[in-house]
């Protein structure tokens, strides 16, 4: 169970790197140092898998695997496994505020291929108990890496059809083809872990727990579809027959089309959940607390047929509700899990969250639309929640402070008691640490007192998002002393 604390939304890409993206280096394992001198307990973080098409971690080539841009080059160095001149003049993007994602593509995996070389040889028994361990999904999400360089990156829906079918004896035959380059995408694997592992031992040491996210759906083009296809709605040719999304609302006048393929309940439930349930052992080895995006689609989704141009032509659909969670609980005992339950909120949502005992959502910046009087007001709080001043889809909140409207505004002036001298962000920041609910989350952009343009993600949008990083010097000591006392403050 939580108790009363808060902590800090950041992802790794975000924290500062010579390297062009934020990794699993020294610099993390700063920034674990400022969350202890700012009094946190919590680092909550994006997904760590690996990205695809729009570099969301929200669409991921597999729910199991981690992202090789986060392997830190320094550590391999020091471990023998490259050498500095391979790493020093690269072009990684020279901008220290925003990941360039086509610049990393182009040049660390060419470095990382390097350091296979050397560490095939030096790690192989390692490497070897790493791959008997994550069996149940390492072997096919290094088959689907290898063929999908094989094809030229292309979607496994584009492959030759006896592969794309998984025939079985062209898998045998690409497995015997391509083994070599399977051990590559086996070997990032393993030095993700190792160093994931090794930093996340760190934070826990301190005191310092991590708050992962896991999307409620996965890619069309990940080695989740390709390899588990029986559990989607596909047809005979693996096209997806519906997709996910969210109906027309406030925010998007056609909805939101997102093209994940959609789960065939039916049939995982007669399985006893257990692909969901391995998901979900796998992200606690991540983790330890996670939060489960999108949670009232557990309840009911919002269903459209493929090939639609807008979410409007959708529909609700019911989901497993208690009888999946139910399951986790008989597999895996009682876990730490926050439930995101934010979007349109029916009674059965409602009751199905309050049912699971999991600690909803509450977003300050949603509770000032004057329209309507809205449950995310502090007043209307319960203790059994996770309050933030706004998460990774928002704007900052000195973005939402010069974009909102004029009365949204006078509003959360005059219910927070916002001044210039406070800060606009301090006084968000104070109407989240001083609320009822048991753990309180700002993003890190909150308090730095950042705009829009700092912002991490605008939804429904294509490119320009998840690449803002911090600079190092922001991250100072008065800045953690500044947060320490404020936490004390609020008894968090």
């Amino acid at each position: 169970m939580l108790e009363r604390s808060s902590g800090i939304l950041m992802h790794i890409t975000s924290l500062p790197s010579p390297y062009g993206i934020g990794t699993f280096g020294k610099e993390a394992y700063g920034f674990v140092d400022f969350l202890e001198k700012a009094g946190q307990k919590y680092w909550q973080l994006l997904p760590l898998g690996p990205t695809s098409f729009g570099d969301s971690p929200y669409q991921s080539f597999s729910s199991f695997a981690g992202n090789p841009y986060l392997i830190d080059l320094e550590i391999l160095v020091e471990e023998g496994l490259l050498k500095w001149d391979d790493i020093h003049g690269v072009d990684f993007g020279r901008d220290k505020e925003k990941v360039d994602y086509e610049k990393l593509y182009r040049n660390r995996f060419l470095i990382l291929r390097k350091a296979f070389e050397s560490g095939k040889v030096m790690y192989k028994q390692s490497i070897g108990e790493f791959r008997a361990e994550n069996r149940n999904w390492l072997e096919d999400y290094a088959l689907y890496m290898a063929v999908k360089v094989r094809f030229g990156m292309k979607p496994w829906k584009d492959w030759d059809e006896d592969i794309k079918l998984r025939e079985e004896k062209t898998l045998w035959r690409y497995q015997k083809e391509l083994s070599g380059e399977m051990e590559y995408w086996i070997f990032l694997q393993f030095l993700f872990f190792k160093q994931w592992e090794k930093l996340k031992r760190y934070a826990n040491d301190k005191g310092i727990h991590i708050i992962g996210d896991i999307p409620i759906y996965v890619a069309e083009d990940s080695a989740d579809t390709w390899a588990n296809s029986e559990i989607f709605f596909l047809d005979e040719k693996k096209r997806p027959v519906t997709i996910a999304g969210c109906p027309p609302d406030s925010f998007s006048e056609i909805g939101q089309l997102w093209g994940n393929p959609i789960y065939r309940w039916d049939l995982l439930g007669q399985r006893d959940y257990d692909w969901w349930i391995e998901r979900i052992r796998g992200n606690f080895r991540l983790y330890d607390i996670l939060r489960i995006d999108h949670f009232r689609g557990f309840e009911s989704f919002w269903e459209i047929p493929y090939g639609s141009k807008t979410a409007a032509t959708g529909r609700w659909v019911k989901g497993p509700g208690m009888k999946l969670f139910q399951a986790v609980k008989e597999q895996l005992g009682d876990m730490n899990i926050i439930a995101e339950d934010l979007g349109f909120l029916t009674k059965e949502v409602i009751d199905f969250r309050i049912e699971s005992q999991y600690p909803g959502m509450k977003v300050l910046q949603f509770a000032f639309d004057v329209r309507e009087e809205s449950d995310y007001l502090p007043h209307n709080y319960e203790k059994n929640c996770v309050v933030y001043t706004g998460t990774h889809d928002n704007d900052t909140v000195m973005g939402w402070m010069d974009t909102a409207s004029k009365q949204d505004v006078e509003h959360a002036i005059k219910y927070l008691n916002l001044t210039e001298e406070e800060g606009y962000h301090w006084g968000f920041l104070r109407g989240v640490w001083s609320s009822v609910g048991v753990l309180a989350i700002a993003p890190m952009q909150d308090f730095l007192g950042l705009g829009s343009e700092h912002r991490m993600n605008t939804p429904s949008t294509i490119g320009g998002n998840w690449q803002w990083r911090v600079k190092k010097e922001m991250l100072t000591e008065e800045l953690a002393e500044k947060i320490n006392q404020f936490t004390k403050r609020y008894g968090r």
